[in-house]
């Protein structure tokens, strides 16, 4: 004899899908039909962990490993500041990054390619690599001839430029004249992603 079909009244729980009906989402189903419980997912390790954080850095501010490592050993040799927060700092102090944090640029990917093609002048000089790093009082501004080329102003640097985003503090923008002065150099307090650079440091250290 069949089974009666109850109606689902009000505050019973959802139907379960064709998955959890086979079982709980996560178990194993055996060939019996039976669920077996799924071993539980194994925890990153510290050495995991460590990896983890320098590749989000690197995919952050686009550099690769043989470059981060320079950087990271420049870091290393300072005097003053730990190494991971003057790590970042320099990271900060790209010209590419620079750009992109004046809101000329969408994406620092973006800023790369406006940098590699010799749109951007430093101090009034044309400055082709986006690794290039800027200096406090120096001037960052746009070729002339960019500056002429409306759609590449359109879909390019006033994109993001009219954008209500703020500058950072350690730049000042000019929005009219599409400028931007260094004031000071950034400080680990201006990066407001959320980062765990000491992570980066304990795994160089080893």
């Amino acid at each position: 004899m069949n089974k009666k079909i109850s109606k689902k009244s009000f505050g019973d729980k959802p139907a379960r899908s064709e998955k959890a009906s086979r079982g709980q989402a996560g178990d194993d189903v055996n060939e019996g039909g039976n669920t077996t419980q799924a071993r539980p997912q194994r925890k990153l390790s510290e050495y995991g962990k460590q990896l983890q954080e320098k590749q989000k850095i690197k995919q952050m501010y686009g550099v690769r490993e043989k470059q981060f490592k320079r950087l990271f050993d420049l870091a290393a040799r300072q005097l003053e500041g730990s190494a991971g927060t003057n790590l970042l700092i320099i990271l900060e102090r790209r010209l590419d990054n620079t750009l992109y944090r004046l809101k000329m640029a969408t994406t620092r990917a973006q800023a790369r390619q406006v940098v590699g093609h010799g749109h951007v002048l430093v101090n009034g000089k044309k400055v082709t690599i986006p690794s290039y790093l800027i200096a406090v009082n120096d001037v960052i501004t746009l070729k002339d001839k960019v500056l002429t080329k409306e759609k590449f102003l359109e879909n390019v640097v006033d994109k993001r430029l009219n954008v209500s985003i703020k500058v950072p503090e350690w730049l000042e923008l000019n929005k009219d004249a599409r400028k931007g002065v260094v004031l000071r150099e950034p400080l680990r307090t201006d990066i407001q992603t959320p980062i765990e650079e000491h992570l980066v440091v304990e795994l160089y250290s080893k």
